[in-house]
Formats: structure tokens, sequence, C-alpha cells
């Protein structure tokens, strides 16, 4: 935040990022978008929403396809946020982000048309069991008695230092509300933030591992759920597969011991559908920054190939272009066929469902709640930013913005006793590095009930 925000926090900067583990996501293009937040209704002639919703996990897989999925957008309404779009259309925090680059994730525009990446190009991998793309933080399924079908679901992955590792695996037990023994190195990391953490969690809203986990033959590492869903689609695990809590109940009772896992790096994606050849271009992960020029070449290379095998012609500018934005959306790139502005100018419009998958809903403070005063700003957008991000931890810290004369203070609560209180006070310490002030009830009454 800037010099304006009053708060107590040991680092010049609020560290936005802190929040789900965001300064290990990969990079990304900051290229113009197909909308901006200040396209709206009132600015250019928009169409009627057309569909409630899209399909999201579950498509039709025809012989020799290799791309699912469709591009829908929507219009944001007062108190959206992108993660919360994300979730319910079945998307990460980096599919939503990198697609929307200049639409804020937390406190977008009201009207700011929304772009949803909801196609998807296979991953070069075999059409059996399970195949994780780090790359695009996704995963995919393929059941052996529907091999005219693939699931795909958003996940979060290992953060710098605790990678996620590469190579084939397999999934060699599954225990649903399963039980976390806490590693050392954890201990440890925690211990350095002065945070201590008990030998075992039992299973609960507590539990990182969520409800259902599943071991892979690599000793340590799970695909589980998690109580923390809106850090998926970023690096922000100790290496494990996270998925939202709705999605790893699916996956779950869908797969068997003993079915194989494979985890890949794959940054530039190709596939041919009705005889147009497009790519799908991410941002390889830091871990791979240092190989980029050779997967680039190699991406080239295949481009080649393709477009050699039925005499088509190339438009090598635009895969440039392409490989550049690395947005994640699949792109046509033959000569004179569409660029991305044309595609979302077609894509589907969907209806604003009024409130979205599990979407936090605060609670009224009563003069008997004890509540916190987490910061104060001279910006009205940089304190809802903070309500929004604490709404958005998991489990949530309830939070809301609050005009006190020419301020705008974030007011964490209400907590059930003074006990909640102090564990709030903690994690907002925790993960953003704030001191947040304790009020008692009478105070959270008097001092802003009714401003």
């Amino acid at each position: 935040m800037t010099s304006k925000a009053n708060i107590r926090i040991k680092k010049p900067t609020l560290p936005l990022i802190l929040a789900f583990g965001l300064m290990t996501l990969s990079g990304c293009q900051m290229m113009p978008p197909f909308f901006s937040e200040d396209q709206t209704n009132a600015a250019i002639e928009l169409p009627e929403p057309q569909a409630e919703n899209i399909v999201t996990h579950e498509f039709e897989l025809p012989d020799g396809e290799n791309m699912v999925g469709t591009i829908a957008v929507i219009d944001t309404r007062d108190n959206d946020a992108l993660p919360d779009i994300a979730r319910h259309f079945g998307l990460g925090y980096n599919d939503i982000s990198i697609a929307n680059s200049t639409v804020s994730p937390w406190t977008p525009q009201p009207g700011s048309r929304v772009l949803l990446p909801s196609q998807f190009i296979l991953p070069e991998s075999p059409h059996k069991g399970i195949t994780l793309n780090l790359a695009n933080m996704r995963l995919f399924y393929y059941p052996n008695k529907q091999q005219d079908k693939v699931y795909t679901y958003p996940v979060g992955i290992g953060r710098q230092g605790w990678n996620t590792p590469m190579g084939l695996t397999r999934i060699v037990a599954k225990d649903d509300h399963p039980v976390w023994t806490v590693p050392e190195s954890i201990h440890r990391e925690h211990a350095e933030k002065g945070d201590s953490l008990p030998k075992v969690v039992g299973a609960g809203p507590d539990n990182p591992l969520g409800l259902y986990a599943m071991r892979l033959g690599i000793p340590g590492y799970l695909i589980h759920g998690t109580n923390k869903p809106y850090g998926i689609g970023m690096q922000i695990s100790h290496g494990c597969v996270q998925l939202y809590p709705e999605d790893i109940e699916v996956l779950f009772k869908k797969t068997t011991v003993g079915m194989p896992v494979r985890i890949l790096h794959q940054p530039y994606l190709t596939a041919w559908q009705q005889d147009m050849l497009y790519l799908e271009a991410h941002e390889p992960l830091p871990k791979w920054a240092k190989d980029k020029a050779k997967l680039k070449k190699q991406v080239v290379q295949q481009l080649h190939k393709l477009s050699d095998q039925k005499n088509v012609a190339v438009d090598w500018e635009k895969v440039e272009r392409i490989i550049q934005r690395a947005d994640g959306i699949p792109t046509p790139v033959l000569m004179h066929s569409p660029d991305v502005a044309e595609i979302s100018a077609k894509a589907v419009l969907l209806k604003h469902p009024g409130q979205f998958y599990d979407q936090p809903v605060i609670g009224e403070l009563k003069e008997s709640d004890w509540s916190i005063r987490v910061a104060s700003f001279n910006d009205e957008t940089q304190a809802q930013q903070l309500a929004t991000m604490l709404n958005h931890q998991g489990p949530i810290i309830p939070a809301r913005k609050v005009q006190k004369n020419d301020a705008y203070q974030v007011i964490a609560g209400p907590f059930k006793n003074k006990t909640a209180m102090k564990a709030a006070v903690k994690r907002i310490k925790m993960d953003f590095e704030i001191d947040g002030e304790p009020l008692k009830p009478h105070l959270t009454s008097i001092e802003f009930m009714h401003n």
C-alpha cells in the first residue's frame, strides 16, 4: 500500500501477496486484456446474456480431439471478486487473473466485463488416469471406463522451494477425513514465524488437507482438498496438489488405488480443431524460467510440423505475441485467423447468478461481538481490497470497510468470544504482517455500528 495507509506493520508495503502465497505465483505478461474495467455497459453496446452457465469440468472427448471447453464472459456487480467468479466456473486464480490482467482481482468495478478462459488444450500425455500440468496448474482425469470423456480441475501446487515433483507415480492410498501429521520441516517454518503447530491435526476446519486425500507413490506427497480454497490456482502448498473442496470430493469418488498419475510441466500446448491450429501459452514456472528459450523453440518446431502436415501457413508474428502474452487462452495461429479480441467479442455472455458458489457472506456486527481494527486507509479502494482479502482467508476472517471521518477503517468481526478474536489477530499477523487492534464489545457498537 502507499504511505497514505495508516497501518502498524514491520514492512513499508502491505503484503497483499502474502495472503495466499502469491509471491511465488509464476510471473504473467501484463498485456492488454480483452475488456478493461472502464469498458462498462454505459460505454459500449453489449448483447443480452445468452446462458446461465457453461460446462466447466466434464467434457466429451471426440476421437482425435485434444481441446475442450468454451470461452465465456460475464459482467461484474457490486461486491464481486475475481476469485469467487473463478471458483464458480471451475477456474483457478491464475486462470482468471492472467486473462483479465487490468481488472482488480479483489475490487473489480461493477460492470467490468470478465473473460472466463474455460477452454483447455490437453497436455501431451497418455489419456489414462490423472495428468497434472504444473505450468497451468490444472489436473486432467481420464476415466478408464469412459474413454470419450475427460474431467479437468484447477489446482494449487508447491511454491518456490517446495516445488511439486514431476514424473510418473500412482495413487497408493485414499483417506476421507484425513489426519495430518505435521512434518518437521513445516514445524520449523512456523516456529520461525513465532507460531507453533501441534504434532497432529485432526479432521476438521483447521486441517489443511480438507476432507479427502489421495496419497501418491512419491513419499510425503498427496492430492487433497483444502481449508483455504482461494489458494487454488497458485503456488501455495508445501509440494502437495490441492483442489477446491467440491472438486476433490468428486475426484476422490471416481479414482482408484493404483491409478497412474503423471506430473509434467508443459507451458506451450497445441491443438487442431475444425481445421484450425491453436496455441495455448503460459509463462513457465520460476523453476523452469531458465528453460524458456528451449521450450519456446520446441513449440515453434511443433507448429512447423503440424502446419506442414496440412500444408497451411502459420502467422509467426502472432505466435510470438501469444507466447509473450502468456494468457492461457487457446488462440488460432494460422494466417488471417481471429485473434483474442474477436474471439472474446463472440464469446458466450453469461447471466450473473446473483451469488457465486460459496461466496463469503459477512455477518452484522452486534454490541455483544468482539472485533478487530485491522488497518486504516485514506483510500477507499485499498480498504475494500484488504477487507475482501480477509473475507477470502481459509477459514474466512469476516471483515468490512467502515468510513470514519475522512478515513476508511477495516474492521474484522464478529467473533463469538475473546479467544476467537485473539486467534484472528494471530492469523492476521502471520498472513499479512499487520498488528490488529482488539476492540471490546462496547467499543464495537459505540465507534463503528453507526458510521
